[in-house]
């Protein structure tokens, strides 16, 4: 009896162990692409984001009062008949310049309109309320929300579903010769990430649905409801920005709104 009771234990003992072994591998093979929300911890991964939007007033950013204010705990842009834009317009965050971050924001669209979020930009001067650098991309039709795009400079890094290398423009050539089609010709893709339609199905029209960027270096990741969507590799060091001024776009079109609320942000 005593045999078998011991028998029996090391066989629950060893049964434990494989099924141990077995969660372990599970959770070491889901892919990177599926975002940083399986991080180790998550309540830890989630406490080292601070708000940079108060829900209440835009006291912490600046812009024009024309096309942003703040509805139900939203940022809202929005232009009408009578306000039209003859240039994008963004609101800028009052924070400084970030370098390397992780940035988590939920976004609404109408059924038209183009969007974006901005990141390590400085001004372009020659307009009010102006960005220039990395965007990632929102469109309402969703032909380019996840993209990586840099506003009135190299133009398109990566479309969705891409991870791309960029490099520089040869010696003697300006920025705008560079551009072809708008893309940048220094545009090299490494890795596909998945059908750029399929991933677009992930979007859902005329809901809510979550950013998340992830900046380190030169490296570049866009996520949207928790999936990669596309990443950039900047070598570029004739054009690239390491740091630089966060913010949100309304495009120049048709009118249209577009709200962004539970903007956090971690410095890396």
């Amino acid at each position: 009896m005593k045999l078998n009771f011991f028998n029996k234990y090391l066989f629950v003992e060893a049964i434990g162990l494989l099924m141990l072994f077995g969660y372990l591998v599970d959770f070491a093979s889901i892919p990177e692409k599926q975002g940083p929300r399986y991080a180790k911890d998550p309540l830890l991964e989630e406490a080292d984001f601070e708000p940079i939007f108060n829900g209440k007033d835009l006291s912490d950013w600046e812009y024009d009062p024309v096309y942003w204010s703040v509805k139900d705990g939203a940022i809202v842009g929005e232009v009408t008949p009578e306000t039209l834009l003859k240039s994008n317009t963004f609101i800028i965050w009052k924070g400084g310049e970030v370098g390397d971050f992780e940035l988590k924001l939920d976004y609404w669209i109408t059924e038209v309109g183009n969007s974006g979020v901005q990141y390590r930009s400085d001004r372009f001067t020659e307009v009010p309320y102006a960005l220039r650098g990395y965007q990632a991309d929102i469109d309402a039709a969703n032909r380019y929300t996840g993209q990586n795009y840099e506003e009135r400079k190299r133009t398109t890094l990566a479309y969705r579903g891409q991870k791309t290398e960029i490099t520089s423009q040869p010696d003697g050539m300006t920025v705008r010769e560079y551009v072809e089609r708008n893309a940048w010709k220094g545009l090299h893709v490494t890795e596909e990430l998945g059908d750029r339609e399929e991933l677009g199905n992930l979007i859902k029209p005329g809901e809510w649905n979550s950013i998340h960027l992830v900046v380190k270096g030169n490296v570049m990741k866009h996520y949207v409801n928790g999936t990669l969507m596309s990443e950039v590799h900047d070598d570029d060091e004739k054009n690239r920005m390491l740091k630089g001024l966060l913010g949100m776009q309304v495009h120049v079109g048709p009118p249209m709104t577009v709200k962004f609320k539970d903007i956090q942000l971690k410095k890396l």
